[in-house]
């Protein structure tokens, strides 16, 4: 059934898939705003949401250690988050759509491990002249951990698409990603053994990973990189379309695939390096949230998903940053551990889909 509307004719089912779409994602907006109070009201000290409200607008309030709280603390622990889960998602979407690999993510193909590298060059190194380099170098000093974690990313990612064009397998293809990142690890040992004790007990906190350890002054560096990232992958979304339907077809539409794939690590590197500087290697998200979109909104179409992979991811990491402190009280576990849980159950359910499903989803 057609419906005639001047000129043009909308399939009714198109029209309904598309009001479908605008409710879920309006939900996920809702939902992300609801995380994202939480976030601020729950932990040592639980504020009452209406209170919290309140605090972010500036108005008066019944105590005022509570605005300390939220604003000192839990307000940039959940911007982190936000940005986090947002980056991570995006940069795993753009890998799995540039490998055509449905496990490909930032931890899976070593990635995290590239920029662990990265962060561990710089921190330990600096470390072993001078203990307060980066702390005496301001933003420069955050800005060259967002550097090195980058351009640690981007090595092994590059490397992995080099691999990608001889090896064909999908599973051979990440076996050799596991292994890059064993031997990124490996060469993180071998300056852990040269490095003081605090440091390496320092350096073992931040793989854990944590939201609560970036400062605003961090936020100042981290916020306009993430955005700026993530607006570049925006506009790739009809090219990332395109090479969902393979190279030739990308290159009949008028597309460089060369320049394309640089855009594409250049992206998702910055947005994996970035996060994994100041927030540790956070693991699973990166690979698990575009599957639930894609489920979600039963489409693989960018321009739909790379939004919603944002605002999933963001939701998911606050959710995952709530989980961290309520479980045990006066402890914050470490985040890696909840947000295994959490993508675990995806990636289980993504191989034993390929069972059944041996293309990738379009």
């Amino acid at each position: 059934m057609l419906i005639e509307k001047s000129k043009f004719k909308i399939p009714l089912l198109n029209q309904k898939a598309l009001a479908l779409k605008i409710i879920i994602f309006s939900s996920l907006l809702i939902g992300l705003i609801f995380a994202f109070l939480l976030d601020l009201a729950l932990g040592s000290v639980d504020i009452p949401i209406n209170e919290v409200v309140k605090i972010l607008l500036g108005q008066e309030i019944e105590k005022a250690t509570w605005a300390n709280i939220v604003l000192k603390f839990r307000l940039p622990k959940a911007l982190t988050a936000t940005l986090a889960g947002a980056a991570l998602g995006v940069s795993g979407l753009q890998m799995q759509t540039l490998f055509k690999n449905p496990l490909a993510g930032p931890f899976v193909l070593g990635i995290s491990s590239g920029a662990s590298l990265g962060v561990a060059l710089v921190v330990l190194t600096a470390s072993a002249t001078t203990p307060t380099l980066l702390t005496d170098l301001g933003y420069l000093g955050d800005f060259g951990l967002v550097i090195a974690a980058s351009l640690g990313a981007a090595s092994v990612l590059g490397i992995m698409l080099v691999v990608s064009r001889r090896v064909q397998d999908t599973m051979t293809l990440l076996i050799l990603g596991l292994l890059f990142g064993y031997a990124t690890s490996a060469i993180v040992s071998i300056l852990l053994q040269f490095s003081s004790k605090e440091r390496i007990q320092s350096y073992i906190m931040w793989t854990f990973g944590s939201f609560a350890g970036v400062t605003w002054r961090q936020l100042v560096v981290l916020t306009p990189v993430i955005l700026l990232s993530l607006f570049l992958a925006v506009l790739q979304s009809k090219s990332l379309n395109a090479l969902l339907l393979g190279e030739s077809y990308a290159r009949s539409l008028g597309l460089t695939v060369q320049k394309t794939r640089f855009s594409i690590i250049t992206s998702a590197s910055i947005l994996a390096g970035a996060i994994t500087a100041f927030c540790g290697p956070i693991a699973f998200l990166g690979v698990a949230i575009p599957h639930l979109c894609r489920s979600l909104f039963n489409t693989s179409d960018h321009r739909i998903l790379i939004p919603s992979v944002t605002i999933m991811g963001a939701i998911l990491a606050l959710i995952a940053d709530l989980f961290s402190q309520l479980w045990v009280s006066q402890m914050v576990l470490p985040l890696n551990a909840v947000t295994a849980l959490i993508g675990t159950p995806v990636v289980t359910w993504v191989i034993l889909r390929r069972n059944s499903q041996k293309s990738f989803p379009s």
